[in-house]
């Protein structure tokens, strides 16, 4: 056993006590009813099961669950799928996945939703040139597996977030 004490979405969980070998995805759907992260290939090699980790110092990068036990994760600030949307409002990134059709059968959907949140954070941190915004969401979303082939709309769906301000996510702040 070991004692986990975390913060998901804003809020704290824990001391508690949980097995050695329970996965922090397991632990998100078993012991806190979260199931919006997924489990997929149970290998951490398509990254539905990410989830967003917060470091002190405002900068953050997902991680996957399915593979990663739950204590790895303890005094840490994590954010799930279910921590996107506020008050019943969806964010601007979830409407643009929703508007570029960007799921299909949605399974990987929280993985690419979370990978794309962290990209945008870093991008209003070091906004990058308009000739380099093609292959910098490349870069962040490889890796993520979509059994549909969705990832020409996942690609769109960031685009078309930072174009519609550009001034926020670009250096040149053009389209």
């Amino acid at each position: 056993m070991t004692t986990l004490a975390l913060t998901i979405n804003g809020r704290a969980y824990g001391p508690m006590d949980v097995r050695d070998d329970l996965t922090m995805n397991d632990f998100l759907r078993e012991y806190l009813g979260m199931t919006g992260t997924k489990f997929g290939c149970g290998a951490a090699q398509c990254l539905s099961c990410a989830v967003i980790v917060d470091r002190p110092d405002g900068t953050s990068y997902t991680n996957p669950t399915c593979i990663v036990p739950a204590a790895s994760f303890n005094g840490k600030k994590v954010r799930t799928i279910e921590g996107h949307a506020k008050n019943g409002q969806l964010t601007i990134l979830q409407k643009a996945f929703i508007e570029n059709f960007a799921f299909q059968c949605g399974y990987c959907t929280p993985g690419f939703l979370n990978e794309s949140q962290v990209l945008l954070e870093r991008l209003a941190r070091e906004p990058v040139a308009r000739e380099d915004l093609e292959t910098t969401i490349a870069e962040a979303l490889d890796g993520h597996l979509c059994r549909c082939t969705g990832y020409v709309k996942y690609h769109e769906a960031v685009r078309a977030v930072v174009l519609a301000d550009p001034s926020r996510f670009l250096k040149d702040g053009s389209r």
